[in-house]
């Protein structure tokens, strides 16, 4: 086999799919047509022909007459009923008068072309097709060419109706014999490969497809006269046998030896088409026209594999798995799916298996998620076939973990057929075993699995989403239990195996209810059938029964483990509490309870905490009758519980004992807290003792403190805003409250602690957040005018500023600290996007003075991160929305961050970091005036106008230190202005500066110059694209024309091309800019992006798809 070209670039991956071709007709017809022949014994080989259908009665005389009329291009544009009847009176008419028939098929090819050209049939010898297609190129560049597949929607099934009608004719010669007279036919193949090489598109992709179909229409026919030539052969054995001489087997002979000269006549047009059309059109600039080759090649080499079932043809399928076109990829993919499906086409491709299968593997990992998921199918037939070494499938088992879920799920099939259920596996799949031992065999392979991602349980969830659907042992609940309360384990279910099953177990259960355990891409409500509903209450049914029997147990024997008992507890939030009333099982509901309430106080992990507490509320809340009043009991003993041992904590501490049990009680109040109101007046005091006495106390401490206070005030604010009446008293105990709080969290304001250690920066974090939270709680709008007026709170504009340079500094933080050792748990409450998120809905909300606190939030747009750079967005877009006019914030944005540049220029001698500063400030007004495009130019005029004016304002206030404001703000939000504005401006700056002699401070006043020459610039070529509009004559619509004859990527080294074919128009280009525009674009990253096993918060930070087109392009280069 020839070496195939290598790829020359990376593939951009899109997710929008390529509509494939239309159908294939006329199969069934010659199929038909076999079976008749197999029950034919006669000598004859000629097929009557079809008869036309009779006109019904009910048509009149005039209809007739007009189909009769009708050119056959008339008939193809039509709706295609009338084709096959046009096909046999074509036929007759060829057989009395070929000339006059074949001149009106070829003008009819012509007009399929969309060209108005006729052949006289008395010329029709003595015209060259070179001559022809001269023309008929020259009426294209004249614009006499109609596009029927892009013009009018009336011609949509053109393309089809065309198809068909070769098809029809194709199979109507071969009884006539005009197929095989090597004149009509042969006559029709010049021409269509003749335009399918001329430079307009629709002559190329409509002569591509004729001469597709010509093969597809030829390949029915060659295995009509395959199983003809069959029979002749058995019937000329069976003779021989009889009498080896005679009319019978020289009868037999004749039309053995005609029907072979038939196969290769027909043959010999394929290779024609073949080599004259399909090797330079696979490689066409135009997408559709590769993508129609390579589909057209799939179905040959399927159906006509004595002849096309080779490397000749196949290496093209191969080459085509590197297009930069998704949709040629996915059909090649597709076509080679299909050829491996068949068992006997397969030892024919070893060869080819060989040269290709690592870039088939590489497709798994394809830009396109569609190509990649037909590619991992692939790859399951590869595997089936036992063709790809198991040492190559690592880098495909990690798109486990993956971002879409699609390509996830692929992968999740490929690893339970091969892996799991090892059906690829001879010596497996022949092996039979009852269904218990069979789903132990699988569950023991998946934890095999699951142990690679033991250290991360949200990656085990992904991998157990992934093949939930295909494995069956996952939903044997029952053999899950068993396999975990197995008194005398296996080897082979170690601690390890144990957490991952218990995981498993819960994760399910999850699924089988309905109920997501990976987030979305597209956080919509999942929406079911009704049928599906009704799977997921019988699913609960049957997991409520069996975790009726053993779920004291499980809890019981993995009540220690703080790894396994969250997952564990979280179960009996997806079972069906009214079944243990229905069977009498309150004595067991009460002992899974208790035991839930004593794995709360064992613990004081986050998870299992707030697991246990879920399942409490969930249990109180959702049960009825005698078990709520359980439920209900227990969680009163649970708080009563938990405050005692808070008492008795505070008391160690106080007597200077450890701290840590205050720590871990107060996370368990917090846990708490956070879904419902625990009763803890009692505590109150003495948390504002403790942090007025020891200010040295621990700084987890602190936190918890200060947590567990706020909640305990919003939900006092809760009681009184939800009750009836209005309780003076609790009323004044809340101000009470609220007042000993702001008090602590002023003193953390005036003596913030230290943010560049992990404890004290979450500290620091929270400090703002509980802020922002009681500003928004307590804002005085809220309760104007009301009974309860007097609870409205305002802060100062000192508290303000000290609450955002706290802000500050906690934004500036690297990233480095952020990752250093702290409450790890509740790191995602503690970073960037909590503060700036925290800010930016005091402002939104109004809960602060925009004035101050708004300009200093937009003033940090696009400095810390695409997810701190969105929240900004979404503020910006609020301010929007309430504002009629935010040029004023903006503006003040802008100056703040130029004077944190003037002060580093002041203060440093570092050009380095002085320049990385006005950069920023740079980067701040290109964002803010690029939300001004488009109509909102227009529409927002005067904000510009004013942004422009005050800007330059300030940059003359203290000329000519603040000049650089000018080129380094003001200039972007010029650019968006008319002409005569910018000439204004330009006039209105240069007033300024009559009287000013610049030349005395050269290098201070070079902004003002650097700006004055940009506005000469940019009002020079506005002017003279205004005046290229004003003379010409003809004004093109639509978008202007993109540059052509860019040179494109030669994907085959051994064929040479034509300028045309290697030619990339702009259309085309689209396809390479694809790689750019996918850096450029901002998105949230998923959460699969903060799960990498290195570094939690840097992944959060730098997308995965990002690193992974930096490596795709590194790879192609």
């Amino acid at each position: 086999m020839e070496d195939e070209p290598e790829p020359s670039e990376r593939l951009t991956r899109r997710s929008k799919r390529t509509k494939t071709q239309a159908r294939v007709t006329g199969t069934n017809i010659i199929e038909d047509e076999l079976e008749e022949e197999r029950e034919d014994v006669s000598d004859g080989f000629e097929e009557p022909r079809r008869k036309a259908k009779r006109n019904r009665a009910g048509e009149g005389a005039s209809t007739t007459t007009h189909k009769l009329d009708q050119s056959l291009i008339e008939v193809i544009k039509g709706d295609g009923k009338e084709i096959p009847d046009v096909v046999i009176r074509w036929v007759k008419q060829y057989e009395r008068n070929p000339k006059s028939a074949t001149a009106e098929l070829l003008t009819m090819l012509f007009e399929a072309c969309g060209a108005k050209y006729r052949l006289q049939e008395e010329y029709l010898d003595e015209t060259a097709v070179d001559d022809v297609v001269v023309t008929l190129v020259n009426l294209a560049k004249k614009g006499e060419v109609e596009d029927y597949q892009n013009s009018k929607r009336e011609f949509k099934n053109f393309k089809d109706n065309l198809l068909y009608f070769w098809d029809n004719l194709v199979s109507e010669c071969k009884n006539g014999g005009a197929l095989f007279d090597q004149l009509l036919f042969d006559k029709c193949l010049d021409y269509i490969i003749a335009l399918s090489c001329t430079p307009p598109r629709v002559y190329r992709l409509v002569a591509s497809l004729m001469g597709l179909q010509l093969v597809t229409s030829f390949i029915n026919v060659a295995k009509v006269l395959g199983s003809h030539r069959e029979t002749a052969q058995r019937q000329l054995n069976a003779e021989k046998k009889k009498k080896p001489d005679g009319p019978r087997v020289e009868s037999i002979n004749k039309r053995l030896s005609t029907t072979h000269e038939k196969i290769t006549v027909t043959e010999e047009m394929m290779r024609k088409i073949f080599t004259g059309l399909f090797v330079h059109r696979y490689r066409d600039i135009d997408p559709d026209i590769r993508m129609s080759c390579i589909e057209s090649l799939g179905v040959w080499v399927l159906s006509y594999p004595s002849l096309f079932l080779q490397d000749l043809y196949l290496k093209y399928l191969g080459w085509t798995l590197n297009d930069k076109s998704a949709g040629v990829r996915k059909a090649s993919v597709l076509a080679l799916q299909n050829l491996y499906e068949v068992e006997d086409n397969v030892p024919s491709l070893n060869l080819f298996t060989e040269r290709f299968y690592k870039r088939m593997l590489e497709l798994a990992d394809d830009i396109d998620i569609s190509v990649a998921v037909c590619a991992i199918g692939l790859v399951k037939h590869l595997l089936r076939h036992q063709l790809v070494p198991d040492e190559e499938l690592g880098s495909l088992y990690d798109l486990l973990i993956d971002d879409p879920p699609d390509i996830r799920h692929a992968i999740g099939a490929l690893v339970y057929d091969h892996l799991i259920a090892q059906k690829f596996n001879d010596l497996q799949s022949r092996s039979t075993g009852n269904a218990s031992d069979s789903s132990k065999v699988h569950l023991s392979r998946m934890l095999q699995i699951l142990k690679e991602f033991s250290t991360d349980p949200i990656l085990s969830l992904y991998v157990i989403d992934d093949v939930w659907d295909y494995m069956g042992a996952m939903k044997d609940w029952d053999g899950i239990v068993n396999m975990l309360l197995e008194d005398n384990p296996s080897a082979e279910l170690n601690d390890v195996d144990a957490t991952n099953l218990i995981r498993l177990l819960s994760a399910s259960v999850q699924k089988a209810v309905g109920e997501r355990i990976v987030p979305a891409t597209d956080n919509r409500k999942q929406h079911f059938t009704k049928a599906q509903k009704e799977t997921f209450e019988s699913n609960r049914r049957d997991i409520t029964v069996i975790m009726m029997k053993n779920y004291s147990q499980l809890l019981h024997k993995f009540m220690a483990d703080k790894e396994k008992v969250a997952p564990l507890v979280e179960i009996i939030v997806h079972i069906n509490l009214e079944l243990y009333s229905l069977r009498s099982e309150e004595q067991k509901f009460k002992a899974v309870l208790q035991l839930v309430k004593d794995a709360f106080f064992k613990h004081g992990e986050k998870d299992a905490l707030r697991s246990c507490v879920k399942a409490v509320k969930f249990c109180a809340t959702e049960s009825r009758g005698e078990l709520q009043d359980v439920a209900r009991n227990q969680v009163k003993e649970l708080e009563d519980g938990l405050i005692a041992k808070l008492k008795s904590a505070m008391k160690d501490v106080v007597n200077g004992d450890d701290e840590y049990s205050l720590l871990v009680n107060l996370k368990r109040l917090y846990e708490l807290q956070l879904l419902w109101q625990v009763p803890i007046e009692s505590l109150y005091e003495g948390f504002v003792r403790i942090l007025q006495r020891f200010r040295n106390i621990d700084e987890e401490v602190i936190t918890f403190l200060l947590l567990n206070m706020f909640l305990h005030v919003a939900w006092c604010l809760h009681s009184i805003i939800s009750s009836e009446t209005v309780s003076e008293n609790s009323i004044s105990s809340l101000l009470l409250k609220r007042s000993a709080l702001f008090e602590q969290l002023d003193y953390f304001l005036h003596t913030p602690p230290n943010v560049n250690s992990g404890c004290g920066n979450q500290l620091a974090c929270r400090v703002c957040s509980i802020l922002a939270e009681l500003w928004c709680l307590f804002k005085k709008t809220k309760f104007a005018s009301t009974k309860m007026e007097i609870l409205g709170y305002c802060p100062d504009e000192s508290t303000v500023q000290k609450y955002w340079k706290l802000c500050e500094q906690l934004l500036n933080v690297s990233d480095e600290i952020e990752d250093e050792d702290g409450n790890k748990e509740y790191i995602e409450d503690t970073n960037r996007d909590a503060v700036i998120l925290a800010a930016t809905k005091l402002v939104a909300n109004d809960s602060v003075p925009t004035e101050h606190l708004g300009p200093e939030i937009i003033s940090r747009f696009g400095m810390y991160g695409t997810s701190v750079t969105e929240i900004i967005k979404h503020l910006i877009t609020a301010l929007k929305k309430k504002y009629d006019d935010v040029a004023n914030i903006f503006l003040e944005a802008l100056k703040r961050s130029h004077q944190r540049y003037l002060i580093i220029v002041s203060s440093s001698n570092d050009k380095s970091l002085s320049s990385k500063s006005f950069q920023e400030c740079k980067d701040i007004a290109s964002r803010l005036s690029g939300l001004y495009v488009g109509a909102a130019r227009n529409k927002h005029k005067s904000e510009i106008l004013n942004i422009i004016r005050e800007g330059i304002n300030y940059a003359f206030l203290d000329a000519p230190k603040q000049l650089s404001f000018l080129d380094g703000v003001v200039l972007h939000f010029v650019s968006k202005l008319p002409t005569p504005d910018i000439l204004d401006i330009m006039r209105g700056v240069e007033k300024r500066t009559e009287n000013v002699k610049t030349d005395q401070d050269p290098s201070g006043w070079r902004p003002y110059h650097v700006f004055l020459e940009s506005l000469r610039e940019k009002y020079a070529k506005n002017e003279g694209l205004q005046d290229e509009k004003e003379g010409a004559t003809v004004r093109r619509r639509g978008r202007p024309r993109k540059k052509q004859n860019i040179q494109g990527k030669r994907l085959f080294d051994e064929q040479p091309s034509s300028e045309e074919e290697d030619s990339i128009s702009g259309s085309d280009r689209d396809a390479e800019d694809e790689d750019d525009k996918q850096v450029q674009k901002e998105e949230d990253a998923p959460l699969i992006h903060s799960i990498r096993p290195s570094s939690k918060l840097r992944s959060l930070k730098v997308p995965r798809e990002d690193n992974r087109n930096q490596q795709k392009t590194g790879g192609s280069g």
